[in-house]
């Protein structure tokens, strides 16, 4: 799911200086309280549960965070943003990070000086459309009426696949995930793009999931991973490198099960005993605590656990691992060495 990559630049550039030059570390630990944008909801990935706490994939890396920084997993404030919000939250100083299935891009990276601090999950724009209208590629939606969010990158991206492709479509725009659901139930358009996870979310809570088909064609590249504000190398690198934790917590199969035993003492694997503090002070290069990584992999389990009880195949959303899978599983999920 994408921004506008233009939409605001002058204001969010303006607004870049002043609240990067602060430093957000210390800002997050006088407030006690990691201020954390998300959506307005996004089913796996993140949104409110029955009792109106937030939860899903990207809601784990903030409350990772957290617990790294604080000590408190549940000391976030999530803050809902649209498409056309989330930058200028983030710019302004609202919110310390954006944790909200945001697509890393140029523009966005250079332009906007923001911060990637890596992928959390690799994803493509698709297309859904009702099983009823017998389509079965967006070769076929020559003349379509497609639903899709205003000042996103999804729009140049449709633009040209059906230029490409020779075909013509009618756009039908939408603000929210939400508003999106609604109006195609309602037959507003034949068709709905975004990307393919949030299509797997959005298909998850409709009342027959199985009337409607996500078409095979993937059109993009979106990698998608949660992002701080330039000029602020010290909160870059501790968000950075939690990230980075889950996801070398499973590969060296360090999980919630097995961390309060492996971080009692240190043990065969030297990578291990640095990332869980019993040897080394990868903590301390950090400006935290030996244990930092111990609470962050704690709060929810590591990368894999996170994916498999937010939006695994055994879930509603029902997501393969595919290019999310460790590198040692064919993906393309890596973290750095912790040496």
């Amino acid at each position: 799911m994408k921004n506008s990559i233009f939409l605001g630049a002058l204001t969010v550039s303006s607004l870049i200086a002043g609240a990067a030059a602060a430093g957000t570390v210390d800002d997050v630990k006088a407030r006690g309280v990691l201020n954390c944008g998300v959506s307005t909801g996004v089913p796996g990935f993140e949104a409110p549960n029955a009792d109106g706490e937030w939860e899903g994939f990207d809601v784990d890396v903030c409350r990772a965070v957290a617990a790294a920084v604080l000590g408190d997993s549940k000391a976030v404030e999530f803050v809902p943003t649209t498409g056309k919000t989330r930058f200028t939250a983030l710019a302004s100083g609202e919110i310390d990070m954006l944790s909200r299935v945001t697509t890393w891009t140029f523009s966005r990276d250079v332009d906007l000086k923001f911060e990637f601090v890596g992928v959390n999950y690799y994803d493509g724009q698709g297309f859904m459309v009702p099983k009823e209208l017998g389509v079965t590629s967006a070769t076929e939606l020559d003349g379509a009426t497609v639903c899709i969010q205003t000042g996103t990158t999804t729009e140049l991206n449709l633009a040209d696949y059906f230029r490409v492709n020779n075909m013509s479509y009618e756009p039908v725009p939408i603000e929210t995930q939400t508003e999106a659901s609604q109006q195609y139930l309602a037959g507003a358009c034949d068709a709905y793009t975004t990307d393919a996870s949030a299509l797997a979310s959005v298909r998850s809570s409709f009342a027959d999931a199985s009337a409607h088909v996500i078409l095979p064609e993937i059109i993009s590249k979106e990698p998608l991973g949660p992002l701080v504000r330039h000029g602020d190398n010290e909160w870059g690198d501790i968000v950075r490198w939690t990230l980075n934790a889950l996801i070398a917590a499973e590969e060296l199969g360090v999980t919630s099960a097995n961390i309060a035993e492996l971080a009692a003492a240190p043990g065969d694997n030297p990578e291990i005993n640095r990332l869980l503090g019993t040897e080394g002070s990868l903590g301390e290069m950090l400006g935290l605590d030996a244990q930092w990584a111990v609470r962050a992999i704690s709060a929810g389990g590591n990368f894999g656990e996170s994916f498999e009880r937010n939006i695994g195949e055994k879930t509603p959303i029902g997501l393969a691992r595919g290019l999310n899978a460790q590198w040692t599983e064919g993906g393309l999920m890596y973290s750095p060495p912790f040496r």
